[in-house]
């Protein structure tokens, strides 16, 4: 069901001939209310795509009637004539569904660069044929349309009392934070004001989508969005809508993890002992954006002195020579030396923990990577041909 699971939602996708495989392509959701509250947070990349620039613009008000997305082209760095598409497709939108332009927002993935008149026209019709197709029961069909170097449709569901959380994400490639990751869109049934599905949204986001680092290439098109419409007529505290938001977020971002372009290892690491958690995360993402490490974990090598080196870059405070490290539950360093052999570590599952233990204080942090494989190499080099 994933985003019509809430009441209130429907949604749809069609293939319009965006991708060169027939696959779907263009998806439409839409908000039937009664509320129409919309937050959104957007990659910090200074190089942004139009959808993205239109985007910020509409969720000013956080009021969001619909959100158009396509696959199978980004719109980014393609001029006025990309704006002007961006918004004719926000248009379109609007007059097939009776209400404002400003309210509507636009995604977009695919190749940067490539745009024409007839990924406009593809998009308009697709946008039309979405619109023409939305269902309480078009979730699943969303969540394959916005699909690219994707193999599987990511989506979730969370369900409290009386009121419910879905969601969908795409996302395999350029799989860095930067306030949002990848595209996604959450939608709810629960009864918010917009002040607090922004706040909400933010808090789930920077401990999930936030910490997926799967290959430190942040996208010009990366969106987070939030609709909430109130239609359970149910009001939950915001500690616990934010803690079922998080558990959505964060079951999207391990699948987004899971099917990151060609990785053989999906690792995990955990940070404890820091100072702050700030310092916690920047101990994690240099390791998670240390291409010696993912490669030796490529090659089934607990070799945890990469895991020193990478953390020696950072600012955070800790001794080098008071650092445990284990790698699936083997304590391969502890007081930065060698402890258990090496050859005790297990490094054949996918699945792949590694635990940091700065022995500082009391603020801990995750990060979610992969490992740097030949497929990954192979993929982009070969993505646009």
């Amino acid at each position: 069901m994933s985003v019509t699971a809430p009441q209130g939602f429907e949604a749809a996708g069609v293939a319009v001939g965006l991708k060169s495989t027939g696959k779907s392509d263009v998806a439409v959701v839409v908000n039937r209310g009664p509320r129409k509250i919309g937050a959104a947070v957007f990659t910090s990349n200074r190089a942004k795509a139009n959808p993205i620039i239109w985007s910020q613009q509409v969720i000013a008000d956080r009021t969001v009637e619909a959100i158009v997305l396509n696959s199978g082209g980004a719109n980014c760095f393609t001029g006025s004539f990309g704006f002007q598409t961006t918004h004719q497709t926000a248009e379109k939108a609007a007059e097939l569904l009776d209400v404002s332009a400003g309210d509507i927002l636009i995604c977009s993935t695919g190749l940067i660069g490539t745009g024409d008149e007839t990924f406009r026209a593809k998009v308009l019709t697709g946008t039309e044929q979405a619109i023409a197709a939305l269902s309480a029961d078009g979730g699943d069909a969303a969540a394959h349309a916005i699909m690219t170097t994707d193999s599987v449709a990511k989506t979730a569901v969370v369900s409290r009392d009386g009121w419910t959380i879905g969601g969908m994400a795409k996302g395999a490639g350029m799989l860095a934070p930067g306030l949002a990751t990848m595209l996604v869109v959450i939608t709810t049934d629960a009864d918010l004001e917009a002040l607090d599905a922004d706040t909400a949204l933010r808090a789930a986001t920077g401990k999930t989508f936030d910490r997926l680092d799967s290959d430190g290439c942040m996208s010009t098109n990366d969106q987070v969005t939030l609709l909430a419409n109130g239609a359970s007529g149910i009001r939950p505290d915001l500690d616990d809508f934010t803690a079922a938001l998080t558990e959505l977020s964060d079951q999207l971002a391990e699948k987004l993890q899971g099917d990151a372009e060609g990785a053989s290892h999906d690792i995990t690491i955990r940070v404890t002992g820091a100072v702050t958690e700030q310092e916690a995360v920047e101990v994690g993402r240099s390791v998670a954006r240390n291409n010696l490490f993912k490669a030796a974990i490529f090659g089934n090598d607990p070799n945890w002195g990469r895991v020193l080196a990478a953390i020696g870059t950072t600012s955070a405070q800790f001794d080098p020579y008071d650092v445990d490290v284990w790698m699936n539950g083997v304590r391969v360093c502890t007081k930065g030396g060698p402890d258990r052999p090496r050859e005790d570590v297990d490094l054949t599952p996918r699945a792949t923990d590694l635990q940091i233990d700065l022995q500082v204080g009391d603020a801990e942090a995750t990060i979610r990577t992969n490992d740097l494989t030949h497929d990954y190499v192979h993929e982009n080099s070969a993505y646009s041909s």
